[in-house]
């Protein structure tokens, strides 16, 4: 398995983190597992047909999907020749190129997504990069949410921050918070927090973060002990903390 990651058009970057292209070069399926990281996506199959959402979801050739906020993890197995490139949006930024959709309504899901023309299709499969820059770079909108800031105050706090800090800090309610997020990420604000903060803790007991144990990198990332840093690498991952 190949995975490639690609950085976007300069004036695309506030808004999607990168391009990606997962090749299966061996002689036999392979298999990705995917971790909740509060963003939603979109994958095209260019090559045979997959398998996503724990085997329930067929990627068909030359269609695309839209891979909805996560809060679980997920699956997705790919035949020998198979060949998908993906679209990873900043948290937030989706609904900047398609304002009106519901991701609320998506959460944990993989779902056609037939908001792409068919000229266009056919242009992103013969030169994707070029033509997902040109697309995403026509139907940027300048429609503007107050997110951002928030989004940079979870991510700041590595996911240790309340709800109530949050709102109080960005002039809003909690009801007015709650809306947003549900509007322009899909997640409640408490799910994304908590998304920031197993993230952090993943990245620190994948790296061997200083050699700390599992308790002390536990505090590190607000946790109240080891067992509940546990059973939240599991919700996400489907792991232990020693087979990351």
């Amino acid at each position: 398995m190949i995975y490639r990651q690609i950085k976007p058009h300069p004036a695309l970057s506030a808004y999607i983190d990168s391009y990606w292209t997962l090749d299966c070069e061996d002689n036999k399926p392979e298999c990705e597992r995917i971790f909740p990281d509060g963003c939603c996506g979109l994958v095209i199959n260019l090559g045979e047909k997959c398998t996503t959402d724990n085997g329930l979801v067929i990627l068909h050739a030359g269609k695309p999907y839209l891979v909805g906020p996560m809060t679980t993890f997920k699956e997705t197995s790919i035949p020998p020749g198979g060949r998908l490139i993906g679209v990873c949006f900043n948290p937030a930024a989706f609904s900047q190129f398609y304002y009106q959709f519901p991701l609320s309504e998506v959460i944990d899901k993989t779902v056609d997504f037939d908001l792409i023309p068919e000229r266009t299709m056919q242009k992103l499969m013969q030169n994707t990069v070029s033509s997902l820059n040109e697309y995403f770079g026509n139907r940027l909108t300048s429609e503007k949410h107050n997110l951002i800031p928030i989004i940079k105050d979870i991510q700041l706090a590595k996911g240790q921050i309340s709800i109530d800090q949050l709102a109080r800090r960005n002039f809003m309610t909690c009801r007015q918070l709650e809306r947003s997020f549900k509007k322009h990420i899909g997640l409640s604000p408490k799910e994304f927090t908590k998304i920031t903060r197993f993230q952090t803790a993943f990245l620190k007991i994948k790296n061997n973060y200083q050699h700390k144990s599992l308790l002390d990198i536990a505090f590190d990332c607000g946790y109240y002990d080891h067992a509940h840093l546990t059973n939240e690498i599991k919700q996400y991952t489907g792991l232990t903390p020693s087979a990351i």
